[in-house]
């Protein structure tokens, strides 16, 4: 039959601290010294005192004191709420205390060793939500004990809510009492009474032998009540003297009874004397009542042996009677098993006994049936019958197995920390006190630098380890030849792994000491550790037998005696032999099985010499004990069936209060504990097959005649169990669970209350499970007892149900299936590893490929299985459900064409493009008839699209059946060669039938998209029509260009400098352009131009017959532009380009950009008159105000030369051309005026630059003008000159040309005779105006006679010749 089995879980892995909702606590009384936490304990995370609550309403409830007492835990192992933590200003004293009060209110009551007694209240809540809200309405009191000092000293025990007894060092009981009445009272009273051990009945206590000689004979090291809730007020005590004493609630102690030691079993170091129990406070006694006696009170109280090498102490059951008195059923003695170990606690419950060990470390449980009869008949110290129940055989990273360990695969570092690293081996706590402690030792190092991996941070204690441990171990040289010492520096590195394990297995053998038992629902035992809380379970059937094995046992079941052999025969090859079969094992099972299994045994075990590890004695008996056994084929089988079997019968409970006792399925401790016995059950399943497999070794000759479907079965079994022991090695990373609140301050300081910021040198705030665990939670499986969560989960998995290595089931296929959906792609692969490559398990291969980024090898895996679906695929009914399971909608797909697509989809979700063309151009290569591929043609354009592989792209695009598609995908072709610089080939394309939307969509983009940015659609819209000859629209697109480019400007002058040369460019592009076109057509039509107020010419705008109720706001006519247009606007944009460069500070003006008038000015303003007059020509502005401007320098240069000549005279007086006349600067400036007015003033502008500088001189000295000046006009406007003499106060010069213009007059009189009378036509008025100025002058002008003999003798020639004209008529 099979035993009890102990299984834990890690409390750090599953309720991490930082994750722990945290409430300080604060008190009353004055001048409480700082606490101190003790540095010689491994970790302040390990408990040192822990009490269990288990109730209908709050189920189980584990309480933890951390921290060396400041600490209270308090965590549900019932439920997935966080763990919340109790900070106290000072140590708690052992051990408080947690009660549920009226189902409605969680009390834990505290006393510290300053004399405080803190009553902590937690409202609990339904639906298991407990202390959600604990810091909004955790209700926290203090009591001030009155009878202490300063410090408090001795044992605490809680009898309910209202009563707390103290066991004072000197034996006295401090019993503080209240009336509780309920959360809404706020302050309450607690009476306090001392009881002396000898207050009462003293003259019945003095007879006893009592030796008081030692202060702390008298210390109460134990206390016991009868279970809470209950009437009964006494308090049962044990003090190191050995008595046991009853205390009553107002009487004090009533009794005291000596419990004598067992003289015969135990000896006594000192003959005579009682020594003294040891002063740790303990578990020593227990009061309970039975069924059949209900009224009457037994205490056991245990009295450990001292000196004994047969027992671990006695066990003295007591009675209590109505008088008060304390009589002695009987005694027993603890089993054999408990020699030098430590009692750390017992319980009874429902006659049954149940005793916590202190094994060397480790706990130990043991249980006997407690018959009050029997005890109480037997005479003497009996033996009863005692079963025990451990931990299952662990494997101990000793040396030697390290030593092991390195002859398998891998380097050093990564086999090392594989093996910390595996689930149960080592906390997360431990790992991270253990890499603390480290870490802080390579620091503390003298004379090194220490290495960056010391000082960084790492985001998980695995990550941590990996970087920091072997850090320190560097490779040097030999002094002496130079060559590297790889010897030395492989011997210091495993020498510094080993260090580090080392310490992690001191550590963790602390966290393992037990500390209390506990109960929950019918009687399920709980044992509580300083960081694990365990269970006890029953074993399975594997579990027990390789127990048994362990031990050297022998089993008792014939049934399974071929198991001893096999054990024996894996013993006696030796453990190196059956670690090479265990990698030749693997290796073959790794790949395909092409022939028979007899042979392929055959072949390993003639290449391995496995018959060679035994000597001949040794074959002759496993020989002979193989032989015993009568039917090998059934032996065999049977071990097959408990390596692969499942108990699936679990306790089926009617009553719904048991059932709800039991902890759920949402619990992450049973989770835990399932997958903890997974954990245990795979190794002894994995043994126990290895020694099966080292059978066919053995016998490999004989393997021929076996059953083939036999070895199919044992390779079948092999491989599920290999694969069940590789999942229960492996770590998870971290937990999909997400955390419930945001972090914050709160989180902060949760961190610095618990103490721990400084030894945190990254965040552990979520939890760190297995990867069991998780598979575990994630099935979610029912289950009432552990050992059946584990069953079902191994039935589940169906790793263990296959009957061949040729198949994949669908169970091993969804799996691997499921793996993959969780995340862990590892462990995924590695399990399909050991699978044949059957349709379902390729698939699942390929979307692992697929998920770890490897496209190309997932590629290939898909595009092979497109044969498994459509109507004529061959697939057997294993590979058929297989695949269907991991396939959408749980379905094949009904040809490759489907398949084919939603490949495609998967490629296209995870942004893989290349790989999504390639299927969807294989889905069209087999697209039924009549399917329309459109769509599917535009998928495969826009992959090689984003791609970059334009040319691929364009022939997919050509390839679109449709035209109206192609239509509205050739923009983003079009747009996508340009966005990536393949303009070229852009151009190379035929487009045929399509230009114009190509057209289109590049106009588009030119006109909408700003011309700063790349690609420039103008210039690409340009280069199209270029190379098309359509050079009018090439034009305008470079012209559209510009123009943008100048409302860029001209809103932000500050990209005047930058964006003026492309302008100018563009202008230059489009002049080109246009002088390409037909000299008939060198124009085009600039739609919609609106003119602005920067607008620099009056725009031509053709008139369109358009009726008026097609006019509206916002509509513009088309501008015609030609040639000089665009030179125009181009000369414009040079002279202000070249005025800003000169003068920056235009820029800062609201009109930077001037007018052709005020830019003329400001030139010869510069004295740039070439550039001026150049510019004006072209621009065809007014010259006047520049003309004026010249004048008037050669008038200074004429007077005050030096002066003109210190200003920047560069564009006229020093020009190589005018440099180079003779003469002074005031010649040379003169001549330079007069050429200029040669070139730019004629009768065309009727002499005006002329007459401006004539009037200019005029008007600045009195001199006469220049002869050249005065003779220009003389020839075509004297009625100007005698005008301009007049206004100047010139009567000589008015005279003179006034005598000219006439006698001129008179000459072309005498030649030609008169046609018609505006032929004789002269500006009398202004005659008449010169003769009376003239005539009002004193002295008279002098040739003033002369001028009126001239106008008489004209007016006399005039009136002959009309008395001449009358006479004629």
């Amino acid at each position: 039959m099979n035993g009890d089995l102990l299984v834990a879980t890690q409390l750090s892995s599953l309720f991490p601290a930082a994750q722990a909702t945290s409430i300080s606590i604060q008190t009353r009384r004055l001048n409480t010294p700082l606490p101190s936490v003790d540095d010689k304990t491994f970790s302040a995370e390990h408990a040192s005192h822990s009490v269990i609550l288990h109730t209908p309403t709050t189920g189980t409830l584990l309480l933890r004191v951390l921290h060396g007492g400041l600490i209270i835990e308090l965590i549900s192992l019932s439920s997935d709420i966080q763990s919340i933590r109790f900070i106290f200003p000072s140590a708690v004293l052992p051990a408080p205390g947690i009660f549920l009060w009226e189902t409605d209110e969680l009390h834990i009551l505290a006393a510290t060793v300053t004399g405080s007694l803190y009553r902590i209240v937690l409202p609990v809540n339904v639906n298991n939500a407990l202390w959600r809200d604990a810091t909004a309405t955790a209700s926290i009191s203090e009591y001030l004990i009155k009878n202490c000092s300063d410090t408090l000293e001795g044992l605490v025990h809680a009898h309910g809510t209202h009563c707390v007894a103290i066991g004072l060092p000197n034996g006295s009981l401090l019993r503080l009492e209240t009336e509780y009445s309920g959360i809404e009272r706020s302050e309450e009273e607690w009476t306090e009474t001392i009881f002396q051990a000898g207050s009462f009945l003293s003259s019945l206590t003095s007879f006893l032998p009592l030796s008081h000689s030692n202060s702390g004979a008298m210390q109460i090291i134990s206390m016991a009540t009868h279970p809470w809730p209950t009437d009964i007020g006494n308090i049962w005590s044990l003090s190191r003297d050995r008595v046991l004493r009853m205390w009553k609630p107002k009487l004090g102690c009533v009794v005291a009874k000596n419990l004598s030691g067992t003289s015969g079993r135990e000896t006594s170091p000192v003959p005579g004397s009682k020594p003294l129990l040891e002063p740790q406070y303990t578990t020593s006694l227990r009061v309970f009542t039975v069924q059949e006696s209900e009224d009457q009170l037994y205490i056991l109280v245990f009295i450990p042996s001292i000196s004994s090498p047969t027992f671990g102490g006695t066990f003295h059951l007591l009675v209590t009677t109505y008088q008060d008195q304390i009589e002695e059923v009987g005694t027993f003695a603890a089993s054999k098993n408990t020699a030098r170990c430590n009692l750390q606690d017992f319980m009874v419950i429902d006659d049954v006994l149940y005793t916590l060990w202190d094994r060397r470390g480790q706990s130990m449980v043991e249980k006997t049936l407690l018959d009050i009869e029997t005890i109480s008949s037997s005479e003497g110290l009996r033996a009863p019958v005692w079963s025990g129940a451990t931990y299952a055989p662990e494997v101990e990273l000793t040396p030697a197995y390290l030593e092991e360990v390195l002859l398998g695969q891998g380097s050093l570092t990564e086999k090392f920390f594989d093996a910390i690293m595996r689930p149960g081996m080592f906390s997360t706590l431990t790992l991270r006190t253990a890499i603390d402690q480290y870490t802080d030792a390579c620091l503390s190092l003298p004379g090194i630098v220490p290495p960056l991996q010391l000082t960084m941070n790492y985001p998980s204690v695995a990550e941590n380890i990996a970087a920091v441990v072997g850090c320190t171990v560097t490779l040097n040289r030999d002094p002496q030849t130079g060559a590297l010492q790889y010897k030395n520096y492989w011997n210091a590195l495993k020498r510094d792994w080993e260090g580090f394990i080392a310490r992690c297995r001191e550590i963790e053998r602390s966290a393992r000491w037990p500390l209390i038992l506990g109960a929950q629902g019918e009687g399920e035992i709980i044992v509580v550790e300083r960081e694990r809380v365990a269970s006890l379970v029953y074993e399975d059937l594997p579990i027990h037998i390789h127990r048994i094995l362990e031990l050297d046992q022998r089993i008792t079941d014939n049934t399974y005696d071929l198991l001893g052999i096999l054990w024996n025969l894996s013993y006696k090859a030796g453990t190196p032999m059956m670690l090479a079969l265990e990698e030749r094992l693997v290796e073959l099972m790794h790949q395909e099985i092409a022939f028979p299994f007899a042979d392929i045994m055959l072949d390993e075990a003639r290449r391995l010499k496995f018959q060679e590890a035994f000597d001949s004695g040794e074959v002759s008996w496993l020989t002979g004990r193989l032989q015993s056994v009568a039917d090998l084929d059934a032996a065999v089988r049977t071990c097959l069936d408990v390596i692969g079997g499942c108990d699936m019968e679990v306790k089926r409970e009617e009553d719904e209060a048991a059932a709800l006792a039991l902890p759920t399925s949402n619990s992450e401790w049973f989770r835990g504990l399932t997958a903890s016995y997974v954990v245990t059950t795979a190794h002894a399943r994995y043994e126990l097959c290895l020694c099966l497999m080292g059978l066919l070794f053995f016998l490999a000759e004989d393997l021929k005649g076996w059953d083939t479907s036999l070895l199919a079965e044992v390779f079948a079994v092999f491989r599920g169990v290999s694969t069940l022991r590789y999942i229960s090695r492996q770590p998870s990373g971290t937990s999909t669970k997400q955390p419930t609140d945001d972090t914050s301050a709160d989180d902060v300081a949760s961190l610095l209350q618990n103490m721990q910021v400084t030894r945190n040198r990254s965040a552990h705030s979520v939890p760190t499970y297995s990867l069991i665990h998780r598979l575990v939670a994630q099935l979610g499986l029912p289950a009432l007892d552990v050992r059946g969560a584990a069953h079902r989960f191994i039935d589940n998995s169906g790793l263990l149900q296959s009957i061949s290595p040729a198949v994949a089931t669908r169970a091993e296929v969804l799996f691997c299936e499921r793996l993959r959906l969780m995340g862990y792609l590892n462990a995924a692969r590695e399990v399909v590893s050991w699978l044949p490559r059957t349709p379902g398990a390729s698939y699942v291969l390929a979307r692992i490929w697929l998920n770890a980024g490897r496209a190309d090898d997932a590629a290939l895996l898909l595009e092979k299985l497109a044969g498994a679906f459509g109507p004529e695929n061959a697939l057997s009914i294993e590979d058929r459900e297989a695949l269907q399971q991991v396939l959408p909608a749980g379905a094949l797909f009904d040809s490759p064409f489907s398949f084919y697509l939603y490949i495609a989809s998967l490629f296209k979700s995870s942004v893989l493009q290349y790989q999504e063309v390639n299927f969807t151009q294989l889905a069209i290569s087999c697209a039924p008839p009549g399917t329309d591929t459109s769509a599917l043609w535009l998928t495969v354009m826009k992959g090689y699209i984003d791609l970059g592989l334009y040319d691929d792209a364009y022939a997919a695009w050509s390839s679109i059946p449709s035209d109206a598609q192609k239509r509205e995908s050739i923009s983003l072709l079009v747009y996508k060669v340009c966005e990536n610089n393949w303009v070229n080939h852009l151009m190379t394309f035929n487009f045929s039938g399509f230009a114009n939307e190509v057209e289109d969509a590049l106009a588009f983009k030119a006109r909408n998209v700003d011309p700063r940015l790349q690609p420039s659609y103008s210039r690409i819209l340009y280069s199209w029509y270029l190379h098309r000859g359509d050079y009018r629209n090439a034009s305008l697109t470079m012209y559209q260009r510009a123009r943008k480019l100048h409302a860029l400007i001209a809103n932000n002058p500050a990209l005047m400098t930058t964006l003026a040369d492309e302008e100018l460019e563009a202008y230059t592009i489009s002049m080109n352009a246009l002088s390409l076109a037909d000299s008939k057509t060198m124009w085009f039509m600039l739609p919609g131009s609106v003119e602005t107020e920067h607008e620099p010419r009056k725009r031509r705008k053709l008139a369109r017959h358009i009726p008026d109720n097609k006019f509206s706001p916002g509509k513009y006519d088309n501008e015609l532009v030609q040639l000089s247009d665009i030179q125009y606007d181009y000369t414009l944009l040079s002279i202000q380009l070249d005025l800003i460069r000169k003068e920056p500070s235009l820029l800062s003006s609201n009109e930077f950009l001037l007018p052709p008038e005020s830019i003329i000015l400001r030139l010869a303003q510069a004295n740039r008159f070439n550039l001026a007059m150049a510019t004006a020509r072209s621009l065809k502005v007014d010259m006047t105000d520049l003309f004026a401007h010249l004048t008037t320098q050669c008038l200074r240069l004429s007077q005050d030369p030096d002066a003109v000549i210190q200003e920047d005279t560069s564009d006229w007086l020093l020009t190589d051309k005018v440099s180079s006349w003779p003469g002074t600067p005031a010649d040379r400036g003169w001549r330079y005026l007069r050429q200029s007015l040669k070139r730019h003033d004629s009768g065309e502008t009727d002499f005006k630059y002329t007459k401006i500088a004539l009037e200019i001189v005029l008007s600045y000295q009195s001199s006469p003008p220049p002869p050249w000046l005065v003779q220009t006009l003389e020839e075509q406007h004297h009625e100007y000159l005698i005008r301009i003499s007049l206004r100047f106060g010139n009567l000589e010069y008015a005279i003179d040309h006034t005598l000219s213009m006439i006698r001129k007059a008179d000459s072309h009189f005498n030649r030609d005779s008169p046609k018609n009378a505006a032929s004789t036509w002269l500006p009398y008025t202004l005659i008449d105006q010169v003769l009376a100025a003239a005539n009002e002058q004193e002295p008279s002008p002098a040739r003033l006679s002369e001028l009126r003999l001239e106008v008489s003798n004209r007016v006399k020639r005039l009136q002959k010749l009309g008395n001449l004209q009358n006479l004629q008529r």
